[in-house]
């Protein structure tokens, strides 16, 4: 009789297991209406200072409340979003894991994230073709599914290590992830026509030309609002 309850016991919860898979299929991703990796240069030509104000420049735009209402006119009304120091062709270091942002809690959580996550990179050249690189594994392996995939880069050069950008550029919209630029315009003046001719790509893509790190907080509040509501901008968005 103890077998027998043993057996029954073992098919049903087979059933169960069964049940589950279909029901929750393994990899299963939650939706969100954007995925969005942020990409912040900590190469060598960034000073704490500039580093600093890039940081709270971020910080400080999650904190805006235009920022939730454009999350919150979503579709699924929720984003997932990841922040991302890089470098050289290999330094690139994820400080703030995958978030869902989805209300006033979990948007000052990702905000404090950004503010609390220390400066781990300091040099080794600026390969922006390594940060969108990483950028698309980061999408490919994300818990979240959504439409719309991103990567912003942020940044004071042009690419000088690890491969041409404009063939990162090219791989990641044929595997439909667009790139966002914010060239910040204080070494090399015609960063933003750089951005424009070899990092961004993809539909709807756009560059916000920054003069200086103490304009970054309204650039990058801007470009957050235009990329979370997916409002139409012209190729070079200039303030």
């Amino acid at each position: 009789m103890a077998a027998i309850v043993r057996a029954i016991s073992r098919a049903l919860c087979g059933v169960a297991l069964l049940v589950a898979a279909l029901i929750l299929p393994a990899g299963a991703q939650t939706p969100v209406d954007l995925q969005l990796v942020l990409a912040v240069d900590a190469s060598g030509s960034v000073s704490h200072d500039r580093f600093e104000l890039q940081k709270q420049g971020y910080a400080a735009a999650f904190r805006h409340p235009d920022v939730l209402q454009a999350i919150l006119s979503g579709i699924n009304q929720s984003i997932a979003v990841t922040m991302v120091q890089w470098t050289g062709p290999a330094l690139q270091v994820v400080v703030v894991k995958w978030s869902l942002v989805n209300d006033v809690g979990s948007i000052r959580a990702f905000a404090d994230a950004i503010d609390h996550a220390p400066r781990q990179l300091f040099g080794g050249g600026t390969s922006i073709s390594g940060a969108i690189d990483t950028g698309v594994a980061l999408i490919n392996d994300s818990p979240y599914k959504a439409a719309r995939r991103i990567i912003d880069i942020s940044g004071d050069g042009a690419n000088n290590r690890g491969r041409p950008a404009a063939l990162a550029r090219d791989e990641a919209v044929a595997a439909k992830v667009g790139i966002n630029g914010l060239p910040i315009m204080t070494l090399e003046p015609d960063l933003d026509k750089y951005y424009e001719d070899n990092v961004i790509g993809g539909p709807g893509a756009f560059v916000i030309p920054v003069k200086d790190y103490d304009a970054f907080a309204a650039a990058i509040l801007k470009k957050l609002i235009t990329e979370i509501a997916g409002a139409p901008l012209s190729k070079v968005a200039r303030k």
